[in-house]
């Protein structure tokens, strides 16, 4: 069976305070990266005043044979406007933007001293290219170009009418679901040209790539915008869409909707520490930060100058990354390296939630953004002096604090989070029987 990936999406596709002793340091411990959601587009947006280097990363699952996307673009695109990336830089800004889990460690309270923490941080039937350009000229489609891009073979189509360019994409082996017509006319009566790519199995075959590439496409157009409705018509369910957007100036929203900072910078117990732990907690806060949104809201998890982090989940891009993902920018001098400000944006959107596509805006809002979640571990010391007795007072307090806002951040039950995080209902540690007492039980 024939699958056609439609627009981006598939192509692609009340918080405690932190003490400020806390800042932005910590040792690194895990991230949360797109590897956790299923269904997860990822698209870099690079903007410069009307300039834009749009990435692609495909999810697409199945034989390359079955792939092709149908993309709504702004302007007519050149064979030198389109380019084939490499998947690793995706990965890379993932890594370095992922949400954190980060570790500090309580100092002994006998001593004062004040310790920080720094870490270093789907093929059609083949038809000829005569066949192809009259059946679409009955249609009322124009084929405006065709390039072949290292393993793409792409076409840059217009129309007159919804309902020809919907028999044309039929007639060409694209499986159109029900309702597509709508969403197709929309895009005409904005002027906008499809963007066509399927993958050429000779030429994947020839230069020896097993996976898609990320597609690249550059353009100018005081459009700054994400088209995303195409990919839910046939979609089966919510789907999950990370944007990295790397601007000269700032941070990035969308204009026709709530773009919301996730919940960040909060102690929460060290269990999370234990493998998985951290992924299961990511997901159901961000499920439930979604729905306590009305499932209406883009959610901030990464603002930050691409120069430096604190903590690094991974390395900035270096400049040649940089340029490879689209910074066409520079200082103005030789060698040095460009200002580039990075906003990673999450997005769980349906159908019902989400009738538009996605409309941004990069503003001059430089302060620095972290999804970031930390494990405090206790002093375990036995120093008896009055600050160690009232940091063990307070420690009890702190801990039965953290199990509340697990609990509020996830929905969890807070008796489970204490028998997971081995407290009693008290928030006192749970003491092991000794030895001898399991021997004499069994």
């Amino acid at each position: 069976m024939k699958r056609t990936v439609f627009g981006i999406a598939l192509a692609s596709i009340v918080a405690l305070s932190t003490p400020s002793l806390l800042g932005f340091c910590g040792f690194y411990v895990a991230k949360a990266d797109t590897k956790l959601f299923n269904k997860a587009s990822q698209v870099v947006l690079v903007r410069d005043g009307d300039r834009t280097v749009m990435t692609m990363a495909n999810d697409f699952k199945g034989e390359p044979k079955e792939f092709a996307i149908v993309i709504p673009v702004p302007t007519f695109l050149k064979r030198e406007q389109i380019h084939v990336g490499e998947k690793t830089l995706v990965d890379h800004l993932d890594a370095y933007s992922a949400p954190r889990l980060v570790e500090y460690f309580d100092a002994d309270p006998c001593q004062v001293l004040r310790r920080e923490f720094m870490q270093s941080a789907a093929a059609a039937r083949p038809m000829t290219a005569m066949d192809a350009e009259r059946s679409a000229k009955s249609r009322g489609v124009t084929i405006e170009a065709q390039y072949t891009v290292g393993e793409y073979d792409i076409l840059i189509l217009s129309a007159q009418q919804s309902s020809g360019l919907e028999a044309w994409l039929r007639e060409n082996g694209y499986r159109i679901p029900n309702g597509a017509s709508e969403v197709l006319s929309s895009y005409l009566k904005q002027n906008m040209r499809f963007f066509v790519a399927r993958v050429n199995l000779k030429e994947q075959a020839r230069l020896g790539f097993s996976y898609l590439r990320p597609l690249q496409v550059a353009y100018e157009s005081p459009k700054f915008m994400l088209p995303i409705r195409l990919g839910m018509v046939n979609a089966n369910g919510p789907q999950d869409l990370f944007v990295y957007a790397l601007t000269r100036k700032g941070r990035v929203e969308t204009t026709n909707y709530r773009t919301a900072k996730l919940p960040s910078d909060m102690e929460l117990p060290v269990y999370l520490k234990d493998e998985g732990e951290f992924s299961k907690f990511y997901k159901a806060m961000f499920t439930r930060q979604v729905e306590n949104a009305d499932r209406r809201a883009l959610f901030l998890e990464y603002a930050w100058d691409m120069g430096w982090c604190d903590p690094c989940a991974s390395n900035p891009l270096s400049n040649d990354e940089l340029r490879q993902v689209g910074v066409f920018w520079d200082e103005g001098a030789s060698g040095r390296a460009p200002a580039v400000f990075l906003t990673r944006l999450h997005v769980r959107y349906d159908s019902a939630h989400f009738p538009e596509d996605l409309v941004f805006q990069e503003t001059a809002d430089r302060a620095n953004f972290q999804g970031r979640y930390i494990l405090r571990h206790q002093w375990t010391g036995q120093d008896s002096c009055d600050a160690a007795n009232a940091y063990r007072a307070n420690v009890r307090d702190r801990r039965e604090q953290e199990v509340g806002r697990l609990a509020s951040l996830t929905g969890w039950n807070p008796s489970d989070i204490r028998k997971r995080a081995g407290l009693g209902e008290n928030g006192q540690p749970q003491s092991e029987p000794a030895w001898w007492e399991r021997l004499w039980k069994k």
